[in-house]
């Protein structure tokens, strides 16, 4: 007999796994999260609730996978050579797919869930550590390139990109387009320099 036993378990269907993330981000759309539960989730996905709870914790859980799926296809991480275009690039994917419906609703759901949610505010750090650190690799790579000074923080700057960000976003006072991601970056460059 083998020492290796056969699974004798579900696996996760991958199928069920996307209907399930599609489902979230598209009842929350239609919600901007407010009346969106796991039942709500379930339902609309074809699956049941014990089903959510098996592969995920949370709401938030099963949101912030959907989310981080659409962050890491919609914001790549630029290498044209030249840090000014790769910020602005950076800067304008970021503020243009938060602000797509379904993510929208659904981040800003996730902001307000993480407030009252230690294990969800820890997977939003994690999510949004993976944001900064593609940021900081741009500034890095200007950095060896001679764009920015050896001494500049690039924390800081990246501080800076996500502050103006999550403020803007989270209370709505000024757009977020391209012309604003551009005036960002340029204003980071100089202080770069």
């Amino acid at each position: 007999m083998s020492a290796e036993r056969a699974h004798t378990g579900r696996r996760r269907n991958e199928e069920a796994r996307r209907d399930v993330l599609d489902a979230a981000l598209r009842l929350l759309a239609e919600a901007d999260g407010a009346a969106v539960s796991v039942d709500a989730i379930a339902k609309e996905a074809g699956v049941g609730k014990q089903t959510l709870y098996r592969w995920w914790p949370s709401k938030g859980a099963v949101l912030l996978d959907a989310l981080t799926e659409r962050a890491e296809t919609a914001a790549p991480v630029p290498d044209s050579g030249a840090l000014g275009d790769d910020l602005r690039a950076v800067v304008a994917a970021t503020f243009a797919g938060a602000q797509r419906p379904p993510v929208a609703p659904a981040l800003r759901t996730l902001v307000r869930e993480a407030a009252h949610d230690p294990h969800l505010a820890e997977l939003m750090r994690e999510f949004t550590g993976a944001r900064r650190a593609a940021l900081r690799t741009v500034l890095e790579r200007g950095r060896e390139r001679g764009e920015l000074t050896a001494d500049c923080d690039l924390d800081l700057m990246v501080d800076q990109v996500y502050g103006v960000f999550w403020y803007r976003f989270l209370l709505g006072h000024a757009p977020l387009g391209e012309a604003e991601a551009a005036r960002l970056a340029d204003s980071l460059m100089a202080q770069g320099r």
